[in-house]
């Protein structure tokens, strides 16, 4: 994408954890940047804009639900390009708030979309960061070869502690092979974002560009949220000297990716005409265990060795971790950071804030006792 400083990009939920990583490089792209936020309290404690948002970035708070926000904006503002990052992002919370993360992440979308219409707004591209939450538990792999989709785990089974599909082995998520089969609320509202940006797009000749994150962390991440940032919530029990529990037996996979690496992944993806009409994943390349990442934690802060509690969590999966090699091949770009070098960026910064919330014990209201009789 050509550098131009006659060009407008507005980043909704760009106030946001990735928002705000993501404004810097944006500005180097575009003349003018606007940062479209509803400041909920859950993400920004007094309703404030993060001090790390660029000063140059123009500031609307504003709901994406609200027709008249749109009209307002539209007025006066005619995006090139729209990064689409709003949306209600707690996986477990969204099984007990389904109407406020539907209304938020379908109708927000379906509200922009329909003011982009009436003011004759064509984006030269609109880029939506989507979930790995959209896959559910992906596909996996028979003893005999054959792979399959075991689908959403049962309540009987969570309950007994059984935590993975007997006689089979996971296999990595990729948008070529990998339908949609969402096990959270969450990721059908993000199913239901990519369903309708690409209908749009097709109807009004706007490219549509897609990216599916993996579990992205690191500095900047709201350290007051207790429904999202599981990595960010380990430091601030490791940094306490308590003992981190790890829900099932600690050894869900997952993708931790580091934010600095989905900052540029989404900017190639701008860049990139080739990723327009695709479906790409973001994630660092490797998977590691939720105890993995809880051992590297608890090392940092020299704190008391993880153990396992035996809970579960609804709406959660068994494994997640993308094969990025089709985005590799599209997309002038690869992930830098290891998990190390993550935690260790993620607890320095933590250390370096004044106002780090004491833990005390998140409420996590889908948090449930399975088998306790586990072995790790």
């Amino acid at each position: 994408m050509t550098s131009t400083t006659n060009t407008t990009c507005l980043v909704t939920g760009g106030a946001g954890f990735i928002g705000t990583a993501l404004a810097p490089t944006l500005l180097e792209r575009f003349g003018h940047v606007v940062a479209l936020d509803s400041l909920l309290e859950q993400v920004h404690p007094g309703r404030m804009w993060p001090s790390a948002l660029p000063a140059a970035v123009e500031r609307v708070e504003g709901d994406v639900r609200d027709q008249r926000v749109w009209d307002q904006l539209f007025e006066r503002c005619r995006p090139d390009v729209i990064v689409h990052l709003a949306a209600e992002t707690g996986t477990g919370q969204s099984i007990h708030e389904a109407a406020r993360h539907t209304s938020v992440n379908v109708v927000g979308t379906a509200q922009m979309l329909d003011a982009l219409v009436r003011h004759g707004i064509g984006p030269r591209k609109i880029l939506l960061t989507s979930s790995r939450a959209v896959y559910g538990e992906g596909r996996w792999r028979r003893a005999d070869g054959t792979p399959f989709a075991p689908g959403q785990r049962t309540l009987a089974d969570l309950d007994a502690g059984i935590w993975d599909f007997p006689g089979s082995e996971p296999l990595p998520m990729a948008a070529a092979t990998v339908p949609p089969d969402p096990c959270s609320v969450y990721g059908v509202t993000k199913v239901a974002q990519e369903q309708l940006l690409r209908t749009w797009g097709a109807s009004f000749d706007v490219p549509i560009a897609i990216v599916r994150l993996q579990n992205v962390y690191g500095p900047g991440q709201s350290l007051s949220n207790p429904y999202t940032g599981i990595m960010s919530l380990f430091c601030r029990m490791a940094r306490e000297g308590a003992s981190i529990p790890l829900y099932e037996d600690g050894r869900m996979r997952r993708d931790f990716v580091l934010i600095d690496d989905v900052a540029t992944g989404i900017a190639a993806a701008l860049d990139s005409d080739a990723a327009s009409g695709r479906t790409l994943d973001i994630g660092s390349g490797e998977h590691q265990t939720i105890e993995d990442a809880a051992n590297a934690i608890a090392a940092f802060y020299h704190a008391p060795a993880p153990h396992v509690s035996g809970q579960y969590r609804l709406g959660d999966v068994r494994h997640a971790w993308a094969d990025i090699a089709p985005t590799l091949d599209v997309l002038d770009w690869r992930p830098r950071y290891s998990l190390t070098d993550g935690v260790n960026r993620l607890a320095s910064w933590i250390e370096a804030q004044g106002d780090v919330p004491a833990y005390g014990g998140a409420p996590d209201n889908d948090a449930r006792q399975g088998a306790t009789d586990q072995t790790r």
